[in-house]
Order: C-alpha cells, then sequence, then structure tokens
C-alpha cells in the first residue's frame, strides 16, 4: 500500500497569488501531476493541513477542481488557515467528514488503518487536541488495538529546533497525545504538516515526521530567535509505504531533474 501525503498547499482564490508572488495552485497543479506519474501510482492521497490560506469557500472550490484529476480517495484535514465549516462543506459529498463537530475521522478497510485528527483552533496559529478530540481519538484506538495504524494531523506535537515553528506547534493536548501513543504499540507513525520541511523524529516510543510543502518551504534556520522566513527550494511531498512488515517514507521531488541515469557508465 502506497500513501502520498501532500501538505501546505495554501490555496489562494483564483487571480491571485500568495504574497501576491506564489502560485500555489500552479505548484499544486504539478504536485498533482506528479502523483498521477508515479509508479506504482498511490493508493491514498492524505492532506494535512493548511489546504488554502484563507478559510474562504471560494479557495475550497478551486482546491477541489486542482485535486479533482486524483483518481484513487483523497483525505483532507485542517490546519491554521482552514476553516471547518467551508472545509466541511467543500468535501460533503465525499462520505468521510462528519456531519458537524470537529474533521475527525478513521479511514476502514486498507491493509493500514488511517486516522485523520483536528488540531485547529480558529484564528490562532498554534494546535490544540482538547479533552472531546482526545477522548474520541482514544476511543477509536481501543477498538481495533492490533491493527497497524497511522495518525496524521496539521500540527507537530513535538519541536522541530526551528523556534518560529516551535512556538506554534500542539501546543494543548501534546502530552495527552503522547501517552496515547505510546500505550498503542500499533501506531506506525504520527505525520504532520505546518512547518514546510521534511522532519523525522523518534517520538512517544513511535516515529513522527513532518512532510514538507507543495509550494514555499520553511527556511532551514536553528539558530536561537531567528526569524520565520522561506525559500523556493523544491516542493516536494512524502510517500509512506507500507509493506505489512513495517512503513517506509520516502521525499519525492517533483520537478523536472535529469535522469534517471546508470550510477557507473556502461
Amino acid at each position: 500500500m502506497l500513501i502520498a501525503q501532500i501538505s501546505d498547499m495554501h490555496v489562494t482564490a483564483e487571480g491571485t497569488l500568495l504574497y501576491k508572488r506564489i502560485d500555489t495552485a500552479g505548484y499544486l497543479e504539478r504536485a498533482v501531476a506528479h502523483v498521477l506519474g508515479l509508479e506504482p501510482r498511490p493508493d491514498v492521497v492524505i492532506a494535512t493541513g493548511d489546504l488554502v490560506d484563507g478559510g474562504t469557500p471560494e479557495e475550497y472550490q478551486r482546491l477541489r477542481r486542482l485535486l479533482a484529476p486524483l483518481p484513487m480517495p483523497v483525505y483532507v484535514i485542517p490546519g491554521n488557515h482552514d476553516a471547518r465549516e467551508p472545509l466541511r462543506a467543500a468535501f460533503a459529498d465525499r462520505g468521510y467528514l462528519p456531519k458537524e463537530g470537529f474533521l475527525q475521522y478513521a479511514v476502514e478497510g486498507l491493509p493500514l488503518r488511517l486516522i485523520g485528527l483536528d488540531t485547529l483552533v480558529p484564528g490562532k496559529p498554534y494546535g490544540a487536541l482538547c479533552g472531546e478530540r482526545l477522548g474520541w481519538l482514544a476511543a477509536r484506538l481501543d477498538e481495533r488495538p492490533e491493527v497497524p495504524t497511522l495518525l496524521f494531523l496539521h500540527h507537530p506535537p513535538f519541536d522541530c529546533g526551528i523556534e518560529a515553528f516551535d512556538r506554534f506547534r500542539l501546543n494543548e493536548g501534546d502530552a495527552a497525545l503522547a501517552d496515547l501513543v505510546r500505550r498503542h504499540g500499533n501506531i506506525e507513525r504520527v505525520t504532520c504538516g505546518h512547518v514546510h520541511r521534511p522532519i523525522q523524529r523518534r517520538w512517544a516510543g513511535s516515529l513522527a515526521s513532518i512532510a514538507p510543502s507543495t509550494a514555499h518551504q520553511a527556511t532551514l534556520d536553528l539558530q536561537a530567535g531567528a526569524p520565520l522566513s522561506m525559500m523556493m527550494e523544491p516542493p516536494a511531498i512524502a510517500l509512506h509505504l507500507w509493506t505489512g512488515g513495517g512503513l517506509v517514507t520516502h521525499m519525492s521531488y517533483v520537478g523536472a531533474f535529469d535522469g534517471p541515469k546508470p550510477f557507473r557508465a556502461l
């Protein structure tokens, strides 16, 4: 089973550019074409938040159009730039989002169980998992403790070393989430977005990862007090390969690159 993870697309309204200079919709269009060109083709796509930039219905309709070429199931969760009700309305026909409340759900019937979490705090850049959201997750994990599971959420529950993002990670409910993960050894990965960089860490007895953006990346600046800034490094997606014996994660860069060529001349 192959899962493509796209993240932090920040789609804007038609005729506009992010920060008046980044064509995030064009970048997402190229990322979708990249997914379609992969061999083998992914079985599922997960989108880990900041799907659009302003949380407006117009932006979500544009997002739907951009994702429409993907023939496989696409599962979305909100980030801090998203808005629950417009997101729920835009994807209501897909059938997996709850009709009210938090946008959390479990995807069953696959070799790897997928559980999407809602860390949105309206109007705030940081994330939270309140008692209700954590209770829902605990109930889902207790239902099928023997099934290998991937959790996906927008805000990372750990520090990554980039101070500007560490201030705005999952700031509430992170310890309780870690406790749940420790108690469930079937959780193969906790994968996130938000930071616009590929990052991995051992966390709560499992592995945690962050996917890069399909558009702009955050600057890799590990200095104390470094301001938040971005780089137009190559866009990329994460590919999670479930083999039955474990989950392997690769980064797949979106763009035209020279190759493939043999390592040695024939």
